[in-house]
């Protein structure tokens, strides 16, 4: 993977965040949190990886198996259980167009394949190192 790098000055909270290829975003906390809502705080940026994974996954096996559909949409809410050490995603999708039970029980197998999906749902290791 390509690195993503961030980096934040004295303005609380405003993250700028860029990517190998140069897109650049801004990261930041809502008001309530001591931020000016700038941008995607954390979790939601985490989320959104999720939500724009699912329709490009789905996006592609659509266009591959050349069914007919104009729009899919995915929403994600996210819940920390701090009592049982448990995050939780609740993914919820819709595909408009012309799809029938069957169809829509393979989409649903081919959102779980995909790549954020995967890292999400497996063991993560984070190595850390102050330079």
């Amino acid at each position: 993977m390509d690195t993503i790098s961030a980096q934040i000055d004295t303005r609380l909270y405003r993250t700028e965040i860029t990517s190998a290829s140069g897109n650049i975003l801004i990261a930041d906390e809502p008001q309530v949190m001591g931020g000016k809502n700038l941008g995607l705080n954390p979790t939601e940026l985490l989320a959104s990886s999720l939500a724009s994974c699912t329709v490009i996954t789905l996006r592609m096996y659509i266009n591959r198996k050349q069914w007919n559909v104009s729009e899919i949409k995915v929403k994600i809410d996210f819940e920390r259980d701090s009592d049982r050490n448990v995050s939780l995603f609740t993914r919820k999708i819709e595909v408009i167009g012309e799809v029938d039970d069957i169809q829509k029980q393979r989409l649903e197998t081919i959102a779980n394949s995909c790549p954020i999906h995967k890292v999400l749902t497996h063991s993560i290791e984070i190595k850390t190192t102050l330079i």
